[in-house]
């Protein structure tokens, strides 16, 4: 699945873009709120992480998209994925930028392409996604994306800064605010996605 929004062109990850996810990683800053700063290992993205998004992909039409501004530069990545611990038809959402283009909204906008694309050519009935009470950024990407704290979600954790909090949208509430805080998929391009999107059966 390939998308297009006002400023990002978005497609899976492939073989060859190792280069680019291990020095991603190699920032401190951007691994801060993921391993405490330490990066991964060219050998655990080559093995294990692009080996296992791609399998998503062929399986489920979901993984990790790479994201490029349309004069060509990488920007990051996004990912949607099937939770482990989880039958339900529910997306995991996770994201990770350069530090060079935090604060441009890339994330947001590439996040918001792939939740309206799972809401409107799949079963998925929920989005979620976890960070840290004290990383406000990405709690500002998920609250520009629509979602809200979870429905079981303890308040007493945001007096904690060490605490893990998680956000989720329903598929009515993105329907009723028609994606309001996403972009959108384009009635045209839809029919393309249906193919190629995960689709569970009823």
């Amino acid at each position: 699945m390939l998308l297009n929004t006002a400023r990002l062109r978005l497609r899976p990850v492939h073989a060859d873009d190792v280069d680019r996810l291990v020095a991603l990683d190699a920032d401190p800053e951007v691994m801060r709120f993921v391993s405490g700063g330490p990066a991964t290992s060219p050998q655990t993205v080559a093995d294990w992480i692009i080996p296992r998004t791609q399998s998503q992909q062929r399986d489920h039409g979901t993984g990790m998209w790479l994201l490029f501004t349309h004069d060509d530069r990488f920007a990051g990545w996004v990912q949607l994925r099937s939770p482990r611990h989880s039958r339900a038809d529910e997306l995991e959402l996770s994201y990770r930028l350069p530090r060079a283009v935090w604060g441009r909204g890339y994330a947001a906008e590439a996040a918001g392409a792939l939740i309206a694309a799972m809401f409107t050519t799949t079963d998925t009935t929920r989005i979620f996604a976890g960070t840290h009470v004290v990383h406000t950024a990405s709690r500002r990407v998920m609250e520009r994306l629509g979602m809200r704290l979870a429905a079981d979600s303890d308040a007493t954790e945001l007096a904690h800064p060490d605490a893990v909090v998680e956000y989720e949208i329903l598929r009515e509430q993105w329907a009723a605010a028609r994606g309001r805080g996403t972009v959108r998929v384009p009635t045209t391009q839809r029919s393309s996605l249906a193919g190629s999107a995960r689709s569970r059966p009823a």
